[in-house]
């Protein structure tokens, strides 16, 4: 793997202008990219928790769901899509997306199935969790914005939905912010083992995989939440304020079903829908990603993640990993907003 990340088209960049601009938004480790210098222009600082909310939210039905989503930017800009993961939901994005705005770019931020204003249209349409059907989710939501091709970034969740529509719909992924590299995931590959150490960081799948592990998700939901984020960013202290606005989110009635369905699918408990199947199975051969990629990792990431240099090899096109320092975990964008927009305006430069 290290020779992979020293071949030349991904050799380490030198230009001191780009050191000292890494090092103003606390970003350490390997910085791998083509030769030149691809940087947009510089995001300003902002305090983490400047902005506390969207200014409205729409809805527009696409595919199975009428999706509810923050829009901020022109609506002939230049289009980049920020995906949340679980258990977080548009706020995650709360910062980021109005300097992204001002950069000039049409922000999109949608409620995935199962959380905030977004609602199945049909009651028969399954609960389903699973990775591909989220990545079929943003492709409806696209086409019905009249999107094209976007920039998708993504965290959690978000991320590995990112990955997924870059793996298989290169031609409507600009480029892709992905936080802890690629994450998609396989149901074969799950049933290996892992060392007792691993296994212990996952202990919340292994709970939903029980009826108390449901019951107990569904009567505490907030409180489980709460912890996960304690867990995931042990440094970073939000108050209570914006766990709250998070929180609404989880009384979608959806939400539970989607959460278990997505943990018990991931190691085979429960089944995935038919019409995706061919996509899983493409999706199980770990496919590569050629659309430029910027990966970033907080210093304080208390979540399962994998490590860059297990993943470098899947990003084919030009590529970048970046570390965030200062105590930043994992809800990266909420906790290092300037330099997760900082990466989506770099990246769509590449």
């Amino acid at each position: 793997m290290t020779e992979e990340i020293n071949q030349p088209r991904r050799r380490f960049m030198g230009a001191a202008a780009m050191t000292v601009a890494a090092a103003s938004l606390g970003i350490m480790g390997a910085a791998r990219a083509q030769s030149g210098s691809h940087a947009g222009p510089r995001i300003p600082a902002i305090a983490t928790g400047t902005n506390t909310s969207f200014a409205s939210i729409k809805e527009i039905d696409a595919g199975v769901l009428n999706v509810g989503y923050a829009e901020l930017g022109a609506s002939d800009a230049p289009a980049v899509i920020l995906l949340h993961g679980w258990p977080y939901d548009i706020h995650t994005y709360v910062d980021v997306a109005p300097l992204l705005a001002a950069a000039g770019y049409r922000v999109i931020v949608p409620y995935l199935r199962g959380y905030g204003t977004t609602r199945f249209l049909s009651r028969d349409t399954p609960r389903n969790g699973q990775q591909s059907a989220i990545a079929a989710d943003v492709i409806a939501l696209m086409d019905a914005l009249g999107i094209e091709k976007a920039v998708i970034a993504g965290c959690d969740w978000g991320a590995r939905t990112a990955n997924v529509i870059a793996a298989l719909w290169p031609e409507r992924c600009k480029a892709m912010v992905s936080v802890s590299g690629y994450l998609i995931g396989s149901r074969e590959a799950n049933k290996m083992p892992l060392p007792p150490k691993a296994e212990l960081a996952w202990w919340y799948q292994f709970y939903f995989a029980t009826e108390r592990g449901r019951a107990g998700y569904e009567r505490y939901r907030n409180e489980f939440a709460r912890l996960i984020w304690q867990l995931a960013s042990p440094k970073w202290n939000f108050n209570d304020a914006t766990f709250n606005r998070t929180a609404a989110a989880f009384e979608n009635p959806d939400h539970v079903d989607i959460a278990i369905h997505n943990y018990r699918w991931r190691i085979s408990l429960a089944d995935g829908e038919p019409k995706h199947d061919d996509l899983e199975r493409r999706l199980a051969k770990f496919p590569l990603i050629g659309v430029p990629t910027i990966t970033l990792e907080g210093d304080a990431n208390g979540a399962p993640h994998p490590e860059p240099e297990a993943y470098a090899k899947k990003f084919l096109g030009t590529y970048e990993h970046r570390l965030i320092t200062g105590g930043i975990g994992h809800n990266l964008p909420q906790e290092a907003p300037q330099a997760f927009a900082q990466a989506v305006v770099d990246v769509d430069r590449f």
